[in-house]
Order: C-alpha cells, then structure tokens, then sequence
C-alpha cells in the first residue's frame, strides 16, 4: 500500500475518506494477502468492503483517525473482523447460575460415552436406516425402541424431535377429530408460551375440561365421556404445584375409566425420569415404569431434563397405541436426527448399568454433588478472585439454593455453596454489578451467574474443574480495569 496519511500528519490529524485505501490495493497487501490464502478471496473481500465502509462513515463525520490507515492497523482490523465473522454463534459457557437444566443454557449435559458416540457416527456413513442383518432398509426407531421398553417396561417406544411434539403427535394420532378430557388444573404452559389448550387445536382434537384449578374427581371424567370422546389424557404438572386444599385422580383410577369404556389413557410426564430420584436423596419425580403400570396406554417425556440426554420427545406405550402414532403422517416431519439419535441411545445403555449411573451421567452426578465439595472449590477460589475485582468488589464464600431447573420440582430447592460478589460501595450498586455481569459473559468462556439481593452469585454446583474459570481471572482484571 502506498504511504498512509499517518505519514504525512500527527498522531492527532483526521483521515478523510479519500485517504483509504481501494479494495483491490488493501487485499494485495502482503498480511492480508496471507489471508485471502489462509480463508479464500471471496471472504476476505466481503470484510474489506464492510471495514472499508466503517472506517468511510468514521472519516466522513470526522472521528477516524490517521493511525487506523496505517497497514499493520488495517490488516489488525481486517483479521478481528475476519475472526469474529467465523466465530461460532454457539459457544460453551460456565454455568454458575444454580440451576442444573438451565433451558437457555442447552439443559443437560452430554455424558461423555455420548458424545463419543456423536462423533464415532457422525464420521462415517452409519446404519441409521439399515438392517445389518437382513441387508434391507431398517427403522430409525429400532435403535432405541428395544432400550426403552428394557429400562420402562412399555410394550413398544417410538421417538420425536422434541416433548412438545411427542405431546402433539400422540393427541393427533390417537383423537383427532375427537375430544380430549383433561383436568382443569392440568392445562399447562410449555415454554415459548405453548400452551395445552393450542396443542389440542393444532393436533386437530378437541378439548374437554373437567373440575376445577384446585380440584378434580373421577365423576368428573365419567360424566364428560361422550360419543366423541376419544383419549383421556394427564399431564404432570412439573414446572408448578397448586397446594393447599387439592384434588385429583391418579392414572390407576383413570385407566379403569377410560378403559371401560374402550378409550386409551394417555400421560404427559414431561421432564419424566427413569429412575427413582429419591434412591439418590432428591425429591422423587413420577417415572413412565409408574405410569405405565398404573395403566396408561401412552406415556410421553423429554430426553434433555431429567434423563440426561439430548433434545427428545420420548413416547413409550402399549403396542397398538405407539403403533397408531408412528404410523401418523405428522410422524416423519417430526422424527428424529442422526445426531441426537445417538446421542440417545448411548445415554439410554448408561441405565442398563445403574450402580454406575450417578458417576456416568452429568445430569444426576450433578444433582448429587455433596454441598461439601462445592464450599471447598468456593474457599480454593476466594482470594484470587478477591484480589481480581477488588477495591470496587468484594468476595466471600456463601452457603446458596439452587435448583434443578426445566419446570423439574419447581418449589424444591438444592443447597449449594459459591462465591457472591458485592460492591464496595453502595451507591451505583446496580450498574457495577451490571458491568461486572458483563464482564463475565465477555470473556473468552462466558460466565454466567445471576444478581440477588445486591450481590452477583456464582453458584459452584455445575463447576467441576476450577482450572477454566482460574485461568480467565487476567482477562476479567484487565476488563475491569
């Protein structure tokens, strides 16, 4: 490139739009012709025109600066631009919020026989469709179909992309065209505002609502099956409770109702777990094995809340009820990937070995970690920390509550230990731990905890190895500075 204005003038001097650089000329420029080779031309010239433009605009209004025309400075801009434009949207974060199945931090994490599993499949051509034995085309659903009629005692499994959707198929299948009974009390809302009440008219079927918000009962049910009655339905109430005065009628009594009268029972579980939470000293969550031996012909449930899995709608049942449901036509457009798929059914074989599960299964060895162990790794980072964000904050070890997260036993809460973080001075409390919330999601491994009661916790349940966290302390001190 030829002489740049910071040549000719002071540090102080204002560049003017004819002073930068063609297109052409800046990308024959010996670094960032490195990267024309490194990234292709057609990259690199999209982020010339766009930096290029930018630094127009600055010059025009007069704000741009001489220096930023030098070639080092050119070629250090182009290569941040070209950096963060291949920059993955999706990155990995540290979890200090308290909450395990955090929705909007990816909920549970993959154990890693999963995720070897993933990348095993995903390099080569697989048998996702294929019958190795008979050498004829094969059924997606056959890979975990036998695993989870093993671990629920159901007579056949079928899988979807989501609950949600395992929830929407099985209205369809089963009663569309027809009404659907449920209590009154039991019309959630999904996340994403996805309400009961819209997944029956989406599936074509319509709704039936008997008792009331607090209290319902079995002649309740009796009294509105009609002609067109076509499934009975329940729906766990995961993500609230109602207390106090309350009534309700459990799958037993349910099935004898809609059975004698030739109709299928179905129950949504929706964060439903595979094994007896209590044998682990959490709160028990109703499992599919409970509701399919009270007499359900349908159970459905997520693969990424209590199980520990990937995205999934899991549907397990009596052979003709997941026989009518796979055979839907909405079936295909909400079938499963290649990728959760596997994913799946390595998370699924962790249950066949259950002595071992609270070790294998982040999701349940998570939950289970000893509040002891989280105050040790709370007292180890203390004084780092404390020097990091001091004078303007300071640092103490704490005793916490978290909780599980995903609608899963929303009133019980987990003891924990970590740090919480205060402002030294409370005047503008507000806005530095805004900055220093900030801060944290900045870094190269966001951070991410949450402000209470004037304080920014960081909650320890989910940070097994201190080693990423300790190693962004710089990064934060000089963030802060």
């Amino acid at each position: 490139m030829s002489a740049c204005p910071g040549e000719r003038g002071g540090s102080g001097a204002r560049a003017e739009p004819k002073d930068l650089p063609a297109v052409d000329e800046l990308l024959r420029a010996s670094g960032v012709a490195s990267m024309v080779a490194e990234h292709g031309h057609r990259l690199l010239a999209a982020e010339v025109r766009s930096l290029l433009d930018a630094m127009r605009a600055q010059a025009r209004a007069g704000t741009l600066g001489v220096q930023a025309l030098r070639p080092d400075a050119l070629e250090a801009a182009l290569r941040s631009r070209v950096d963060a434009r291949l920059a993955p949207r999706m990155r990995p974060v540290l979890n200090l919020t308290g909450t395990v199945l955090h929705t909007n931090l990816g909920r549970a994490l993959l154990a890693d026989a999963a995720v070897r599993h993933v990348v095993e499949t995903m390099a080569r051509p697989n048998n996702l469709e294929y019958d190795l034995e008979t050498g004829g085309r094969g059924d997606r659903d056959a890979i975990v179909e036998e695993l989870l009629c093993t671990l629920t005692g159901a007579q056949a499994a079928t899988v979807v992309n989501n609950n949600a959707a395992a929830v929407l198929l099985t209205i369809a299948a089963l009663a569309r065209g027809g009404e659907v009974i449920v209590s009154h009390g039991e019309l959630v809302e999904i996340g994403g505002a996805f309400r009961m009440p819209d997944v029956m008219v989406a599936a074509g079927a319509e709704l039936v609502e008997v008792g009331t918000t607090n209290r319902t009962h079995p002649h309740d049910y009796e009294r509105a099956i009609g002609e067109r009655t076509a499934l009975l339905m329940k729906v766990h109430t995961s993500n609230y409770m109602v207390q106090g005065f309350t009534s309700s009628v459990d799958e037993a009594t349910l099935a004898r109702i809609a059975h004698a009268k030739g109709l299928p029972l179905a129950s949504d579980l929706g964060a439903g777990s595979l094994v007896d939470l209590a044998e682990y000293g959490l709160p028990r969550e109703p499992t599919p094995q409970d509701k399919l031996a009270a007499g359900c012909d349908v159970v459905t449930f997520s693969g990424d809340k209590l199980m520990g899995g990937p995205q999934a709608g899991l549907v397990v049942g009596t052979r003709d009820a997941v026989a009518r449901i796979r055979r839907f036509p909405m079936k295909r457009a909400l079938r499963m990937s290649k990728l959760p798929l596997a994913a799946l059914e390595a998370t699924l074989m962790l249950y066949l070995r259950p002595e071992r599960l609270a070790l294998d299964l982040p999701t349940l060895r998570l939950l289970t970690r000893p509040v002891r162990a989280m105050r040790e790794l709370a007292i180890a980072l203390q004084p780092a920390l404390a020097a990091v964000v001091a004078p303007r904050f300071t640092v103490e070890v704490v005793e916490m509550l978290g909780q599980i997260g995903s609608g899963s036993l929303p009133v019980e809460r987990l003891p924990s230990a970590g740090l919480a973080i205060a402002p030294a001075q409370r005047k503008g409390a507000g806005r530095a731990l805004d900055e220093l919330a900030g801060a944290l999601r900045a870094l190269p491994l966001p951070v991410i905890g949450r402000i209470a009661d004037d304080r920014l916790l960081l909650d320890l349940r989910c940070l097994e190895d201190t080693a990423p966290f300790a190693a962004q302390l710089g990064h934060l001190q000089r963030a802060l500075a």
